[in-house]
């Protein structure tokens, strides 16, 4: 996700979310810290999903 959304996303929640100064601001760095590790996709598990060609045994 972009950074930019990120942020936006993050202070909007936190805005609605947060009561104080400081609940407001931690409440932030958590979303914006999910939102990032949301959008994350491990290199293992990508590279597992992709389709294998069938070898065919002929004899």
């Amino acid at each position: 996700m972009n950074s930019f959304f990120k942020t936006i996303i993050a202070g909007w929640g936190a805005k609605k979310l947060g009561g104080g100064c400081l609940s407001t601001i931690l409440i932030f760095v958590l979303i914006y810290v999910a939102l990032g590790q949301c959008s994350r996709t491990p290199q293992k598990t990508a590279a597992l999903n992709q389709t294998v060609p069938a070898v065919e045994n002929r004899r």
